[in-house]
């Protein structure tokens, strides 16, 4: 065995999981990932880099708050155990969305992010979006399909430091894949919103509180034409390549 070989290759490892604007990845190999391995965020670092409104000074508390809850972010949409977390304090940790009922940390974890987001309590029909069908994995797939370069988040501005941490965010991504029978733009869509993240001593997460508007982001994923208009308009043009160009024949 070419111990050099070995040794250089798990330098590269640990420098590919190494992420700027996350907590470290790589330190514990008793993780248990969602997907097998640690994740890789080159393309949404590259989306944020390019559509950032703030650039926030190293060691700032903008940057810190910022890259907190990035890495919160992680951990949930891509750890299996709540005690493999290191930004959230499990046995306190809840998640209230627009005033709505707390979510623990399990429960949070069991239906993901985007379900705890964009759950409602409004009529079936007048939802643009329902979370109770979805699961963990479909609800990822339904958005990674709608912005295949990632949908980036930022820090506005903050308005306290910790124990209590308000601040405002945003979110954006451009609309480039299908989303629930609507063809794809290709315009970005974004919205706004405040959070209030309440940390212990060792600057763990024990209350996250989200408010905004989710009209905003669905006014952009439902401006795009239903997919069998898109079709039979891309059928019925003179352009013979014009259906190969669908964005949605090959999702």
């Amino acid at each position: 065995m070419n111990m050099e070989s070995s040794q250089g290759e798990e330098s590269l490892k640990k420098i590919v999981l190494q992420d700027k604007y996350r907590i470290p990845i790589h330190e514990d190999e008793n993780i248990q990932w969602r997907h097998g391995a640690p994740p890789i965020f080159d393309h949404v670092n590259k989306l944020f880099e390019e559509g950032r409104t703030k650039e926030w000074p190293k060691g700032s508390l903008e940057e810190t708050v910022q890259n907190a809850i990035k890495s919160w972010e992680m951990e949930l949409s891509h750890k299996t155990r709540l005690q493999d977390f290191k930004t959230i304090n499990p046995e306190k940790f809840r998640l209230i969305v627009n005033g709505r009922e707390p979510l623990s940390g399990d429960e949070t974890l069991q239906i993901g992010s985007y379900n705890a987001l964009l759950k409602s309590s409004i009529p079936n029909e007048f939802k643009y979006y329902k979370s109770e069908e979805e699961t963990f994995e479909s609800s990822h797939d339904v958005f990674r399909t709608a912005f295949p370069r990632g949908f980036a988040w930022e820090v506005i501005s903050v308005y306290s430091g910790p124990p209590t941490i308000a601040y405002k965010f945003r979110h954006w991504g451009f609309f480039e894949g299908p989303f629930k029978g609507h063809a794809p733009t290709g315009e970005m869509v974004e919205f706004y919103g405040l959070g209030v993240l309440k940390v212990d001593e060792s600057l763990r997460a024990e209350d996250v509180e989200v408010y905004y508007d989710p009209a905003e982001l669905f006014a952009g994923l439902l401006k795009g034409p239903p997919v069998s208009d898109s079709i039979e308009g891309n059928e019925s043009t003179d352009n013979p390549m014009s259906g190969r160009r669908c964005p949605i024949v090959h999702s």
